[in-house]
């Protein structure tokens, strides 16, 4: 197996392992911090019904979502890149 399919398979895999829950981690992140503003919303983060409890949780998301979109981007420009 040469170096390019390596490459392909090892970017597919994580987009798969880490591009995927990244982008739902984003989606849940913000719908999280949408509805921590959202007047009268019932909010359940683990037994907590505090707005700022959904706020924090909203930002962590999206935060770790970034970091999991980023990682298949880097393995990508890290494996394709001619030597």
């Amino acid at each position: 197996m040469d170096e390019k399919t390596k490459g392909i398979l090892a970017t597919l895999a994580a987009t798969l392992l880490c591009g995927c829950p990244g982008l739902f981690g984003l989606c849940l992140g913000a719908t999280s911090a949408v509805a921590a503003f959202a007047p009268g919303a019932e909010i359940d983060v683990f037994g907590s019904n505090d707005p700022q409890a959904a706020l924090m949780m909203g930002l962590a998301s999206l935060c770790l979502g970034v970091i999991f979109v980023a990682i298949p981007v880097v393995v990508g420009m890290k494996m394709l890149r001619k030597p």
